[in-house]
């Protein structure tokens, strides 16, 4: 038998995996944008190329996600907290006074970003108290600016340490 997982505790382990975070957009039927921060999103595939992201049942925006057919995954660079911010906290227009540009299908495509993937809603899964969407990328743009970082509950930077070793020449 397993002891419960405290959902604090769970949090604070989670917290040490250090990610980055990007704002996903898209456009509702009303032909409004709407747009979330996430630090859920991961590579799924390269061959199609896949990525998904995770959002909250109980979060404002889901009914737009669940009926986008395209969306946009912004990877904000380092300078772009505040952004972070401004999409992570309920307030009346997000996009107020901020430069974007419609994308595929209209999903906003934030200026700034290192970088920026446009994607056709591929599928979504159910997972606990959040739905996964599986998006196939089908434009993208990178920047070579520094992302922004999260890791324990704080905004990071980036910092170069030596260079990994080349595992794939190294003999074994």
């Amino acid at each position: 038998m397993t002891t419960p997982i405290e959902p604090q505790q769970f949090r604070a382990a989670l917290g040490q995996f250090a990610t980055g975070i990007a704002v996903v957009t898209a456009v509702g039927a009303d032909g409004r944008p709407a747009g979330v921060t996430v630090n859920s999103f991961a590579s799924v595939s390269l061959d199609p190329p896949l990525v998904l992201w995770c959002l909250a049942h109980k979060a404002a925006t889901m009914s737009v996600f669940q009926a986008a057919g395209h969306y946009a995954i912004n990877i904000l660079a380092a300078d772009q907290v505040e952004l972070s911010n401004r999409f992570a906290l309920p307030q009346a227009d997000r996009f107020a006074g901020i430069d974007w540009t419609p994308g595929l299908g209209g999903a906003p495509l934030l200026d700034g970003c290192c970088a920026r993937l446009e994607c056709r809603a591929e599928t979504r899964y159910a997972g606990g108290d959040h739905l996964i969407f599986v998006g196939r990328v089908e434009r993208l743009a990178r920047d070579e600016r520094p992302p922004l970082i999260y890791h324990a509950s704080r905004y990071r930077a980036l910092t170069d340490l030596p260079a990994a070793p080349d595992v794939a020449q190294t003999p074994m």
